[in-house]
């Protein structure tokens, strides 16, 4: 009886998975993985849900006499320049910040599948044409584009951030997915599938997709924490967010000429952005890991 369930186990084990589901069993056993899942999961909860958090909502409850105090009584991370609970105006931060980062990633990594798969799928002027398209925005430096834009148009939001970052920030990804479909479209179960009559659409999504996404959806993660801080860089230059707004780049480019006398105004803000990108870059590193068999 014992033997029988030993080798059951066994036989479980060693049972063919997907590349995801072995992907995660690697995943589950990594201490960075669950400290890095956890930061993010917190850092998104304020993004989403800012008044679990905070006791005041953005620039709410200021009070001048107490302008740039630091921690003291209940406010534990001290007052910013106007008076405001800073605590709270950090949890309000973390929403542009977070905001950002994911949806211009989402947005780039949708563009860079639909190029990257017709570039990489049929080729010829088609796969010319969004190459060449590619090297002309990827010329562009990512923070300098993005600066010259948004002087241009003085009168942004976080919404018009995002646009400019998405249009400055799809070109790694592209590149990566047409790599990654060149080398699948020629294999052996892509020609059964044309053989059998299968739609070039249903190539592309059913065989082709599955099995070319992993290094790009890797390479998203890990631009989601690049994203953020770009956007930070820019706030911090004075060229992104404006006053109302609440963010870390924000809150740092204030800081910095109080630094000497209140360096709590500078160094709260810069650990939770720090943690926030470095999650990012860890859990973007740990499941490229686990995703290929070579690196384990």
């Amino acid at each position: 009886m014992v033997e029988t369930q030993v080798m059951e186990a066994e036989t479980v084990r060693t049972r063919p998975g997907s590349l995801w589901y072995d992907a995660w069993l690697e995943l589950r056993h990594r201490v960075i993985f669950w400290f890095s899942a956890a930061i993010l999961v917190v850092a998104t909860a304020m993004a989403l849900l800012p008044d679990l958090f905070a006791s005041f909502g953005p620039n709410e409850g200021c009070n001048l006499r107490m302008s740039k105090k630091g921690p003291i009584g209940d406010a534990v991370f001290g007052y910013d320049t106007q008076g405001c609970e800073y605590w709270s105006q950090i949890v309000h931060g973390t929403r542009a910040s977070v905001l950002i980062g994911i949806a211009v990633t989402a947005f780039a990594l949708l563009i860079s599948v639909v190029l990257g798969m017709l570039a990489g799928y049929y080729g010829g002027w088609m796969d010319a044409f969004i190459s060449r398209l590619t090297d002309v925005f990827f010329g562009i430096p990512f923070v300098l584009g993005a600066t010259v834009i948004l002087i241009a148009f003085p009168d942004h939001g976080v919404w018009a951030m995002t646009l400019v970052l998405v249009v400055l920030g799809w070109t790694t990804m592209t590149r990566l997915m047409r790599a990654q479909v060149i080398a699948v479209r020629d294999m052996d179960f892509v020609a059964a599938a044309r053989m059998l009559g299968a739609s070039d659409r249903r190539i592309m999504f059913k065989h082709i997709l599955p099995n070319a996404i992993a290094p790009v959806f890797v390479v998203a993660m890990l631009n989601v924490g690049n994203v953020i801080a770009g956007e930070a860089t820019l706030d911090y230059l004075g060229v992104g967010l404006q006053y109302p707004e609440v963010s870390w780049g924000l809150q740092l480019n204030v800081a910095q000429a109080y630094f000497a006398e209140y360096p709590h105004l500078l160094v709260f803000p810069s650990l939770f952005l720090t943690a926030t990108v470095l999650s990012f870059l860890l859990l973007g590193d740990v499941v490229r890991d686990a995703l290929d068999p070579k690196l384990r």
